[in-house]
């Protein structure tokens, strides 16, 4: 059987000017990366918000397992198929990043059937908006230090400084630094540390900006430090806003790419979901909605996560909500989740599939607690029996769910017509009545109480004493009345990720509130959380080549 990349190698990629021509855009709407890759420029954005939005199908899934759910591949294929149906659809997706890339995770253009093209490229450098996310942040952070050495003429107290340097790798050694040594002219020796690029806040705002303007006054917002008084230091007090918007200036346009059946796919943007709110960029979604009757676009890891922050997060800024919701599971993640351990799963085991649908299951009320339509997409495996398919089918209609299988890995949009259908039926006749999980005025304390007990399904929440403290800090700077991003494990429902299926009577302990003004929220820190991950023993980096005439081989 081939793998993703050798299929994705054998398809003839299309121009990407004849992509762009079936969503009514022509050459000089584009800004060329070469002929399979291109941005799409502010006039022909502006032109295209005139018209009405379509409709945005979000796809999310229950909590992840070694297992795998398959959430972008279903994604990607239901795009594809509802295009088969008729239906003028575009997709709208997350960049993948280098680090879970050449670590674990894997890359973010689907796989087998169900593909964004050229796929080695999007995985590694892309356009490059992933390097200038990464040189801004670096950027300030050198302004930032030079400003200490050339007067501190703002009394920024270095003890202070949350702004944290970041590379686009998992680097577990570089968590924790010390930087400025050697001498008075190599700067303030100070204690810093290094974020993965994705968990920059510069990442959320270009995410989450609207254009230029808009970029740049979020960029001005963001809180690096605090002066030896204790009172916040913006990148505005700074003045380099513009410095930082000029660097980024390329990089907030979404890319357009191709599904390998030539679906329109536009990839911009990538803050994880654990540590982040894991959505792709407004910009991207709202475009796409401007371009295409249906849009189908994702959430990062578990509905837990990445969907609760597209709802509560994405769409008050998008100012679209979602007309269905799609949950994708698969029979091997949810016996593992009852269960079952991994090299087990081909056995079938309804007792344990029947176990593990209790995360399905809190999902599905999560995701209708919003008020808007739920289907369930059973990702099919080809271990997968007769006798698990009907129970899971069983299950999810007792909830009162609408559940459809999917085979886009094997069989690309023919695999998937039916959940098209479905999705499609479903925005046809029934109505949406969305609704934040919590209300504007809800203080921080109650927000993060809010989530834990409603989508986590937990008992309560345990604040640490300095998590306390600075609720009454950000209470009196005015800010605990923005949402809530929780970075929390993607792997339980609770903050322990052994924890599977759909625990309960827990306690979430909140150790740290980060301010990220700029893109307009607040992060708990729950457990553990890693805001820099670390490599495993064997990386996937240790399979990857590339040939003398520039083939990539082994990339997924």
């Amino acid at each position: 059987m081939k793998t993703d990349i050798e299929i994705s190698q054998s398809v003839n990629l299309t121009p990407i000017k004849e992509i762009a021509e079936k969503i009514g855009l022509k050459e000089n709407d584009l800004e060329l990366y070469g002929n399979y890759k291109a941005k799409i420029d502010f006039p022909t954005i502006q032109k295209a918000a005139e018209k009405e939005d379509g409709h945005l199908i979000l796809v999310t899934s229950i909590n992840p397992t070694p297992a795998g759910e398959g959430k972008s591949t279903i994604t990607i294929g239901l795009g594809d198929a509802l295009n088969k149906i008729g239906k003028k659809t575009v997709i709208a997706l997350r960049e993948p990043s280098l680090g879970p890339v050449m670590g674990i995770k894997g890359g973010a253009t689907g796989g087998g059937y169900a593909q964004v093209l050229p796929m080695e490229d999007i995985n590694l450098h892309f356009t490059g908006d992933m390097h200038a996310i990464t040189t801004a942040n670096n950027a300030l952070s050198a302004l930032l230090d030079n400003h200490i050495q050339q007067g501190n003429e703002l009394a920024i107290d270095p003890r202070r400084i949350i702004w944290k340097r970041v590379v686009d790798l998992n680097d577990r050694a570089l968590r924790q630094v010390v930087v400025g040594l050697g001498g008075p002219l190599q700067g303030m020796p100070r204690q810093d540390g290094f974020d993965i690029t994705v968990a920059s806040e510069i990442m959320a705002i270009l995410c989450l900006a609207t254009n230029i303007e808009d970029l740049k006054t979020r960029l001005s917002n963001i809180v690096v430090a605090y002066t030896f008084e204790k009172t916040p230091i913006t990148v505005g007090d700074l003045q380099v806003e513009g410095a930082l918007a000029l660097i980024l200036k390329d990089a907030i346009k979404p890319n357009l790419v191709q599904t390998i059946y030539g679906t329109p796919a536009f990839v911009h943007g990538g803050p994880f979901a654990n540590i982040a709110h894991g959505c792709n960029s407004v910009l991207a979604t709202k475009t796409a909605l401007k371009l295409g009757d249906y849009v189908v676009t994702e959430a990062g890891f578990g509905a837990d996560l990445g969907a609760e922050k597209f709802l509560d997060i994405k769409v008050p800024n998008l100012k679209k909500s979602p007309d269905v919701i799609v949950i994708v599971a698969t029979i091997r993640a949810l016996k593992m989740h009852g269960g079952v351990k991994k090299e087990q799963l081909n056995e079938e085991n309804i007792e344990a599939l029947t176990h593990g649908f209790s995360n399905l299951k809190k999902h599905i009320e999560n995701m209708q607690s919003y008020g808007i339509p739920v289907v369930v997409a059973i990702n099919e495996f080809i271990s997968d029996t007769k006798q698990e398919i009907t129970q899971l089918e069983a299950l999810c209609k007792k909830q009162g769910v609408i559940v459809e299988s999917a085979s886009v890995w094997e069989h690309g949009a023919d695999g998937g017509t039916a959940l098209a259908k479905t999705v499609a039926s479903v925005i046809e006749n029934e109505t949406t009545n969305y609704h934040s999980i919590y209300p504007v005025g809800a203080s921080l304390e109650e927000k993060i109480e809010t989530i834990v007990t409603k989508i986590y399904g937990g008992a309560g929440v345990s604040f640490s004493q300095k998590a306390i403290n600075q609720m009454k800090t950000f209470e009196d700077y005015g800010w605990d009345r923005l949402p809530v991003c929780m970075a929390k494990t993607q792997y339980s429902l609770s903050d322990d990720p052994k924890a599977l299926g759909a625990p309960s009577n827990f306690t979430v302990t909140i150790r740290e509130l980060v301010p990220k003004i700029g893109a307009g929220f607040i992060v708990a820190l729950t457990g553990d959380v890693m805001t820099m991950p670390g490599l495993p023993k064997q990386p996937a980096a240790l399979n990857m080549d590339v040939l003398e005439d520039g083939t990539a081989v082994g990339l997924f």
